[in-house]
């Protein structure tokens, strides 16, 4: 091969685009726990998203998810803001564990529920995405809990966007 084939093929392979680094919005060195005490039955209704972490510059919008309680797991349907992007949920996903569930191959945890079973902070060890769920608007005070529960789990709080 000449020196001048040479240099247009790595000038030519340095033009190709490489596929972005999937974006991690938790430390991967942290750790991180579920909700052991969450109650599947408890979280049946239609929840909606209010709070999804997003890399800069995404405009994904608010979605909502129906959850229904079966022998098996629970049943998801609706579509949902997932690291930026809007994806549809559905199907049946298996209890795996003290506040985890497995939706599509991929371990989704229950970081924090409130008492009352009103706003729901889910997260992957993986910190591919984290959202918080609702079912109606998100007083101030469980905001501020999620986010702190969120910053507890490793999560860098500054990628949390509202909804």
């Amino acid at each position: 091969m000449s020196r001048l084939s040479l240099a247009f093929a790595l000038v030519l392979a340095a033009c190709v685009a490489r596929a972005p680094a999937p974006t991690a919005f938790r430390a991967a060195e942290a750790p991180i726990w579920s909700a052991a005490a969450f109650q599947p039955a408890q979280v049946a209704g239609t929840w909606r998203q209010v709070a999804t972490f997003q890399p800069e510059g995404s405009a994904c919008g608010a979605g909502s998810v129906t959850i229904t309680p079966e022998t098996a797991g629970l049943r998801l349907d609706g579509t949902l803001c997932l690291a930026g992007t809007a994806q549809k949920v559905s199907g049946l996903a298996p209890v795996t564990g003290p506040g985890r569930i497995r939706v599509g191959g991929e371990e989704w945890w229950i970081l924090w529920v409130d008492t009352g079973y009103r706003t729901l902070a889910i997260g992957t060890p993986s910190g591919r995405f984290g959202m918080l769920l609702d079912r109606g608007a998100i007083p101030a005070d469980r905001l501020k809990a999620a986010r702190e529960i969120f910053d507890f789990n490793g999560y860098r709080t500054a990628a949390l966007t509202a909804l």
